[in-house]
């Protein structure tokens, strides 16, 4: 073979894996439902509030992909579904959002064999995001009645058929960390729900969103 010629099959070989791959959006976004480790319907319906910050700083995660997660996170695990009033705010904040990759050295036994090992499995390259996140419950006067924090460690490898691509895995990789965060937030929301139901009805329905919270950062 010659130098064009292998040259033109390397790149072709690395666009596919590139470009190929699992879906993004299903990976993102379908498994919210499959985890049921908490009861629906424990907390009265609540505003939602997210301060991205860190998060918004990495190469991976779309701007209101952590609205999106958290959406879906009070939608199907915590608030009480056919509630119409809301009660008080559910505020995330992402305090940490550090994200390393490994195997990197990988990338050149692949490129010297024309990328064939990543035809049998092997990995390119793996994206790990560590997200550490707080979930606040305030009430309708804008107090907060309770604060919770987890930490979510996601592994995420670029490799063709059973990995994802180069350009999505980074996106995957920082929204597994936070729910993988979230996850480890829901039952400690759990162990409080009753505590702060009555909170949260005492203090009344919400009128008017509180201060700066309202805006999704």
């Amino acid at each position: 073979m010659n130098f064009a010629n292998r040259y033109s099959l390397l790149f072709l070989l690395a666009t596919s894996l590139f470009t190929s791959c699992k879906s993004t959006e299903e990976a993102l976004y379908s498994a919210v439902h499959s985890n049921h480790s908490v009861s629906i319907g424990k907390l009265p319906r609540l505003e939602q509030v997210v301060e991205a910050g860190p998060l918004n700083a990495t190469e991976g995660a779309y701007p209101d992909d952590a609205s999106k997660v958290f959406r879906q996170e009070l939608a199907y695990h915590t608030a009480e579904p056919a509630d119409t009033v809301e009660y008080g705010y559910a505020k995330l904040i992402i305090t940490q959002a550090e994200v390393t990759r490994t195997g990197r050295g990988l990338q050149a036994f692949q490129m010297a064999t024309l990328m064939t090992p990543s035809l049998f499995g092997l990995p390119l390259e793996w994206y790990r995001t560590e997200v550490k996140a707080e979930v606040q419950i305030i009430n309708s006067k804008g107090e907060v009645i309770g604060s919770y924090t987890g930490t979510g460690r996601s592994k995420v490898r670029v490799a063709m058929y059973n990995g994802y691509s180069q350009t999505s895995a980074p996106r995957i990789s920082d929204v597994q960390g936070l729910r993988l965060a979230l996850d480890q937030i829901r039952p400690q929301l759990d162990t409080a729900a009753i505590s702060l139901r009555a909170q949260l009805l005492a203090a009344g329905p919400s009128e008017e969103l509180i201060g700066t919270a309202h805006t999704n950062r």
